[in-house]
């Protein structure tokens, strides 16, 4: 995650408190879903940006995880997401994600 969106993370926390602020991720493959999902529920684990150090604690969600998909009209998924669904492995996203959700949110939907 780049330093503008930890920044833009961090801002949004620091506006609207840790408990108001999900954040759902798009990321094309398993290991940079975790790393970015480490960064928002843990603190930066590369020590680089504004978020090292800071566990903020955040709910997080990749796109593909049931509890965000049932939120999109049927249609719309199809004609956003679709194609992402066939060619990427969204378990294996979902699944990433969800284990540090798992480990250090300390929010949820």
């Amino acid at each position: 995650m780049d330093l503008q969106n930890q920044q833009r993370i961090k801002d949004a926390v620091d506006k609207y408190g840790a408990e108001n602020v999900v954040v759902i991720l798009g990321s094309s493959d398993p290991e940079g879903a975790e790393i970015y999902a480490e960064t928002v529920t843990n603190g930066d684990p590369t020590y680089a940006g504004p978020l090292a150090g800071v566990p903020l604690g955040l709910a997080v969600y990749h796109v593909f995880e049931p509890d965000i998909r049932e939120e999109v009209d049927p249609a719309v998924w199809e004609e956003q997401m679709g194609m992402m669904e066939m060619v990427l492995d969204p378990e294996a996203l979902s699944q990433a994600v969800a284990k540090m959700r798992e480990q250090y949110s300390k929010y949820s939907l």
